[in-house]
């Protein structure tokens, strides 16, 4: 099967690419990613040299090279997006761009080119914030963030392609994320790397929010079914049943640190913020997949890759 991955230099991109090249190893990739500040050639600098793998630098929102990549492609999965909800409450504009058009793009280039299947990657943000219960695929996109609202547009251009195209198009929504190769942005990199650091730990408000954690690989795994066994035209939630309060995600992250609860530093709590991700995921887990990582065991691994690779982290957050 040959693979146009857009966005692979990415955190999610990059494991799954790993992942496929491990897993399939007569499968050819060929990886588009612009390289923006979260896109990271370092993480894949293992695989560089592998045969079925090819990089391309370029943008998904310039026609002429992703129609060009398309030809002889079988599968689009789109990854690149931009992700970081409070670059978006600054600046949607980009987010708009890419993860939007960028996303259209792609439709109309899998479209003219009669690709097999086209596999977005999208968000359990999409859905905004539930107190009690759990999103089903089917339930109203209620986004909360200029980014979330970027990608659920984009979740319904693509169900619009396979209405009215018949594209063979597959929707991925997956909760919180984390693992090897994070940009340390986000909360579960950023806390690991300041307490490498000696460094207090903003965590919004009180720390009430409530999300669900799921480990990268698990996600990869989900990923590799949705695309062999799913249905074209289905949305399929990832979700790992990890619900944790974002203060006791801190304070798991501190004792396994060996560092103190006055670590924390309680910061004004962002616009908009969702209170708390939760989704049903019976539809994927009747293809088959399960978690296969515990979370405490998972978070053993990411800190344990956070402090082993200390020179991919450093050069990123200097530019903080």
């Amino acid at each position: 099967m040959r693979l146009l991955i857009t966005g692979g230099c990415g955190f999610i991109g990059s494991n799954f690419i790993r992942y496929i090249l491990k897993r399939y190893p007569n499968y050819k990739i060929v990886n588009l990613d612009k390289l923006t500040y979260a896109g990271n050639l370092d993480n894949l600098k293992d695989v560089k040299e592998n045969k079925n793998y090819k990089f391309i630098k370029g943008d998904i929102c310039n026609y002429k090279t992703v129609d060009s990549l398309v030809k002889g492609i079988e599968v689009i999965i789109n990854f690149a997006a931009e992700t970081h909800v409070d670059r978006s409450i600054v600046d949607a504009s980009n987010f708009i761009k890419t993860n939007y058009n960028g996303t259209y793009i792609l439709l109309e280039a899998a479209l003219k080119n009669k690709i097999k299947y086209f596999l977005q990657i999208s968000t359990d943000e999409v859905y905004g914030s539930r107190v009690k219960g759990f999103f089903k695929e089917s339930d109203t996109l209620n986004p909360s963030s200029p980014y979330s609202a970027s990608k659920a547009a984009a979740d319904l251009l693509a169900v619009s392609y396979f209405k009215t195209y018949k594209l063979p198009v597959f929707i991925a929504r997956s909760s919180n994320n984390f693992g090897p190769c994070q940009y340390p942005e986000k909360v579960i990199p950023l806390f690991i790397t300041n307490i490498l650091q000696n460094k207090k730990l903003p965590l919004y408000s009180r720390g009430e929010n409530i999300r669900d954690w799921l480990f990268v690989l698990d996600n990869c795994l989900a990923i590799d079914l949705i695309l062999h066994k799913g249905l074209p035209g289905e949305i399929y939630n990832i979700s790992a049943g990890n619900y944790l309060k974002n203060s006791e995600l801190t304070k798991i992250i501190l004792k396994k640190m060996d560092k103190p609860w006055e670590f924390i530093n309680f910061v004004k709590d962002r616009p908009g913020h969702d209170f708390r991700y939760a989704m049903d995921s019976l539809k994927i887990a009747k293809l088959g997949w399960k978690p296969r990582y515990k979370f405490l065991n998972a978070l053993d691994l990411t800190i344990n890759w956070y402090r082993e690779n200390s020179l991919w982290w450093k050069k990123l957050k200097a530019k903080f």
